[in-house]
């Protein structure tokens, strides 16, 4: 089975210009878009410049994040520690991790208790956590918002997020790189959890880049981002198709219960394409005889971008590598495709399911 890297398109290229002209601009809004403007204060006086690199003011920062079940959380929730530890001006409080709503209220509400100088919190659920988010906010108390939105713009000072919908993108480019030149190719997917509104814009973009080489999703199912389940809904979804050449699964956790059912009904006629970018993926990428081609990354390390962000916001300090000084409001990630010509770059820094 022959591979390929998939090369970007223009209008995918023309688009991500976009978007980083956009975050360079949102980069320089007020967290209180009725500030702006309220004084004649130059951005150049609100935040110190210096080497983000040297020491500061000491100061303590909360993490709090969903339970480590998953491959990729628990690398979240590790890098977050790690970053934590090599700044000696950092007294890094991690919560236990719960996928208790109320629980993980409780914490946060711990922390502005304990009058913490900035809090990072990777909600397991955005809208329920938005709350007690801007109660810290309002005591002062900067709170960085990871992957998964507040729903009110006055819960966070900064979000770092993920490209749920570049990744579809970045999938379905890839399958249209290999699939193309054949107007009946039959193309499956495993989502993850289609409540969500991650998985909704996962699938979103993956239907856009397909559209763009006049292919569709044939199949869809989703798997709830477990071993478990996606096993069990790729199951049925090879019961109901009989012939795919391409299938894009969301999560590569999940991943590994899609290759079982692969392996278990004997299909290896198609080539799949996974999301998250784990090592052991990867490895299967280098495998010749596996069906896996390639991996989207959804990168693990947005925790301990916020570690850093956040101590810069405690330390009163901006940016030295942005001409704006100040911490920009929301830094989307990327999510590159991993192939067997690159596979070699990514795998040293992935995360084991």
């Amino acid at each position: 089975m022959s591979r390929a890297t998939s090369p970007t398109p223009r209008w995918w290229l023309t688009a991500a210009a976009l978007t980083s002209a956009t975050l360079m601009l949102t980069g320089c809004l007020s967290n209180n878009p009725e500030a702006v403007g309220d004084d004649d204060t130059s951005t150049a006086d609100a935040a110190p410049a210096g080497a983000n690199s040297e020491p500061g003011e000491d100061v303590v920062i909360g993490f709090s994040g969903p339970a480590a079940g998953h491959g990729w959380m628990g690398a979240i929730t590790q890098a977050a520690q790690e970053q934590g530890d090599q700044f000696d001006d950092v007294e890094l409080r991690v919560s236990e991790g719960t996928d208790d709503v109320n629980l993980q209220i409780s914490q946060v509400e711990q922390f502005i208790n304990d009058g913490v100088d900035a809090i990072v919190v990777l909600p397991f659920d955005g809208a329920a956590l938005t709350e007690v988010a801007i109660e810290a906010m309002e005591a002062g108390i900067p709170v960085v918002n990871v992957d998964r939105e507040f729903s009110s713009e006055f819960a966070a000072r900064t979000t770092i997020l993920g490209d749920n919908y570049g990744m579809g993108v970045s999938a379905g480019n890839y399958i249209c790189e290999r699939l193309g030149d054949d107007p009946d190719a039959v193309v499956a997917e495993v989502a993850g959890i289609d409540s969500l509104p991650l998985t909704q814009d996962r699938s979103r973009g993956f239907s856009d880049a397909l559209a763009e080489c006049d292919l569709e999703v044939s199949h869809r199912v989703d798997g709830d981002f477990t071993v478990q389940g996606g096993e069990s809904a790729t199951a049925n979804l090879l019961q109901a198709a009989p012939e795919i050449d391409a299938l894009w699964n969301h999560d590569d956790d999940q991943g590994v219960g899609v290759l079982a059912a692969i392996e278990n009904a004997n299909r290896d006629e198609l080539f799949m394409v996974g999301g998250a970018g784990s090592a052991n993926m990867m490895r299967e990428i280098q495998d010749p005889d596996s069906v896996v081609e390639a991996t989207v990354i959804y990168p693990s390390t947005q925790a301990a971008d916020g570690i850093r962000l956040a101590r810069l916001l405690a330390q009163g300090r901006g940016m030295d590598d942005l001409v704006q000084v100040e911490v920009p409001r929301e830094i989307q990630l990327y999510a590159p495709v991993v192939t067997s010509d690159n596979v070699e770059d990514y795998l040293p820094h992935a995360f084991e399911s």
